[in-house]
């Protein structure tokens, strides 16, 4: 993903909605990292980020002659992608939610001790570390929707309160008192549960056969560990609009940033090959 600054999309966008399609190929390349994290943030699986990702980009393309410039690009992809995955109920945990209580008993109660070695012969500490990362990822499942898109604008992309609230239309001040209480309620289960960053008795390695067993990794397809990362100060770099943030995100470091996957830039790429410019020139 190349870094560019809002101003830099904006003339690409224009560039775009005068008929040239390298602009247009540049602008999608240059976005749809940001939304395929955004995506799986929010759905908690790779196959639903996926699928929410196509859905976005070509939602962005065919809407892109609408972009006024009243607000910087990235405010106004973050909406429609936001909006988008807020109403997105296609996903495993719009059918299966989740909840703080529900995720909470599953660490105290269930019977790691009595599922048999499921690894088919993939390395222990491999699976764990999978399982780590689809953990507090599906953990965020556990926040309402709304609560979620906060959270991930706020600690991932440490988006500003003016822009976010422009995003989620909330004021700045509201969305940083809301932040702040998500991040405290993450923090404390964290803590609570979590061996991994907090001082709960949960330990990855010890629950790898369990989650196996419960179809939350499959030891044959490892969606994390063959993902390509990207480094967070990429994707923050991709926008101008920047605050401070408490030290209470590095509890948050799991929320690693990654390139979105080679079918999501095949499938966008053929659209583009096989549509006509007209989509998204300007009347």
């Amino acid at each position: 993903m190349n870094n560019k600054t809002n101003e830099e999309l904006q003339n690409l966008v224009g560039q775009a909605t005068a008929g040239d399609k390298k602009a247009l190929e540049t602008l999608v390349t240059d976005v749809q990292d940001i939304v395929f994290n955004l995506s799986l943030r929010m759905l908690g699986t790779f196959a639903d980020a996926e699928d929410a990702t196509q859905d976005i980009l070509l939602k962005m393309i065919t809407h892109l002659s609408s972009f006024q410039g009243n607000s910087s690009f990235t405010t106004w992809l973050f909406r429609i992608a936001a909006n988008h995955l807020k109403n997105y109920k296609k996903h495993m945990f719009a059918r299966h939610p989740l909840s703080f209580e529900y995720y909470g008993d599953d660490i105290e109660n269930g019977k790691i001790q009595d599922v048999p070695d499921l690894t088919q012969n993939v390395e222990k500490d491999l699976l764990a570390e999978e399982l780590k990362m689809s953990c507090t990822n599906v953990m965020l499942q556990c926040l309402d929707i709304e609560s979620r898109c906060i959270f991930i604008l706020g600690t991932m992309f440490q988006i500003d309160s003016r822009m976010a609230g422009d995003i989620l239309g909330i004021t700045p001040e509201a969305y940083r008192q809301r932040l702040s209480r998500i991040r405290k309620k993450m923090a404390d289960f964290l803590g609570q549960y979590c061996g991994e960053y907090g001082n709960g008795k949960c330990k990855c390695k010890d629950r790898v056969n369990y989650a196996i067993q419960s179809h939350r990794i499959n030891p044959l397809h490892l969606d994390y560990m063959t993902a390509t990362e990207v480094s967070v100060q990429t994707m923050v770099d991709v926008k101008n609009a920047m605050e401070d943030i408490d030290g209470l995100s590095q509890d948050f470091s799991f929320c690693k940033p990654y390139q979105s996957p080679e079918r999501t830039k095949y499938l966008i790429q053929e659209f583009l090959d096989s549509t006509l410019l007209s989509i998204v020139q300007k009347p």
